[in-house]
């Protein structure tokens, strides 16, 4: 295992959308430094873009490795991976067999749903009047209503389906034992939507899950659940509703970048990808990759058996691949960044959660024109959970 004696504790300082200065520091001199969480042994931490590639997709490293070890986490209580667990060919299967509901035709079909959601939202908030809390309001209502009609979620059961997900990721998780009862009640949930769907078959996503087939090979109870629950609906909602608030939060405390994106609307697919580069929505590097042998980096090995956790924040301000890192550009092109990770677990839902981010900044921005925050910036409380980090609230006014 790792045998080096400077270990820094992990993860560092955070603050509103900022990145610590320490990555910037650590892909300079150390890219390959020594860490620890809260939870499990010391893991090596990449910063560099390049070697962030390395660790995310060459088949020296593995998640499924990972599973049943102390891994490096935020949180006390460790839990199966599912399928951020698994490595090819199981994962490879799985992916596949999900990946054909997430075509980038069905996407774009889904293009005037979202839209509309995200207009009666905002009718919402026009009616009841300002201020208006931007996370309770819409952020976190708009990916839940999309992912729960997407699987097939009885509309009576989203506000329970949305207290499971904000739990999962909720830093109240962290040392705690809510997480297995959590999970748990989430599983027994899902379990019984899977029952259904065998004795009456539907059309949406869990129906076609649940009848799924690749060459004879259907999903087993534990993958459709694993899938249909941790994976799509925590995945599909924590991006959307963590990220959307923090976005909005840039571009209203740098007037500039609002001004230019409500006089350049064509400019909304790029300001999201650079949008998703430059602010982390994640709260720390997680699922550590485990060697499987020893990788060199420059002059540094990563001996077999070695964790290593991928720094994506990091990684989307390396000047050797963004130019001017530091600053946010609108226009950006090409935009390699990882926000959605890198290689096989490259998330399955990034063009939907693309789609939703698009979707509710262009409502926004169009319908409130006066818009802008209706609190201090310091009054603003912000969470850094086991997952994401974002605005807890955002009260905004037009």
């Amino acid at each position: 295992m790792v045998t080096s004696a400077t270990v820094r504790d992990y993860p560092f300082d955070m603050h509103e959308i900022e990145v610590s200065p320490i990555y910037a520091k650590l892909r300079s001199d150390e890219p390959l430094s020594r860490v620890r969480l809260p939870y499990g042994e010391p893991a090596w931490l990449a910063t560099r873009y390049q070697d962030l590639k390395v660790v995310l997709s060459d088949q020296r490293f593995s998640r499924a490795v990972a599973q049943g070890l102390d891994q490096p986490r935020l949180r006390r209580e460790a839990s199966g991976d599912g399928i951020m667990g698994m490595d090819p060919p199981d994962h490879s299967r799985l992916r596949r067999l999900v990946g054909k509901a997430f075509t980038a035709r069905r996407i774009e079909q889904m293009r005037a749903d979202v839209r509309s959601r995200a207009a009666r939202l905002v009718d919402a908030m026009i009616e009841k009047g300002p201020p208006a809390d931007l996370v309770e309001d819409f952020a976190r209502a708009l990916p839940v209503s999309v992912i729960c009609d997407l699987l097939g979620v009885p509309f009576s059961d989203r506000d329970v389906f949305r207290q499971w997900t904000e739990g999962l990721v909720d830093d109240a998780t962290a040392n705690g034992d809510v997480l297995n009862e959590l999970g748990d009640a989430l599983a027994e949930y899902m379990a019984g939507l899977v029952a259904q769907r065998r004795l009456e078959p539907t059309d949406d996503l869990l129906g076609a899950l649940v009848y799924a087939r690749d060459s004879g090979d259907k999903l087993s109870e534990d993958e459709l659940i694993s899938i249909a629950g941790a994976g799509l609906l925590t995945g599909g909602v924590e991006t959307v509703s963590s990220g959307l608030p923090s976005f909005v939060f840039t571009l209203l405390t740098q007037p500039h970048l609002l001004a230019q994106l409500r006089a350049e609307p064509e400019l909304m697919p790029s300001a999201v990808e650079e949008l998703l580069r430059y602010v982390p929505i994640n709260t720390a590097a997680m699922f550590a990759r485990y060697a499987l042998e020893d990788v060199r980096f420059r002059d540094v090995v990563v001996r077999a058996g070695d964790p290593v956790l991928p720094a994506l924040a990091a990684g989307n301000r390396d000047p050797e691949v963004f130019e001017d890192p530091e600053r946010i550009d609108l226009t950006r092109s090409p935009n390699p960044h990882m926000a959605f990770g890198h290689g096989p677990h490259h998330c399955i839902g990034a063009q939907l959660a693309r789609l939703e981010l698009r979707e509710a900044l262009a409502e926004l921005l169009t319908r409130l024109p006066g818009l802008h925050l209706a609190e201090e910036r310091a009054a603003i409380p912000w969470k850094y959970g086991v997952i994401v980090r974002g605005p807890a609230r955002l009260l905004i006014a037009w």
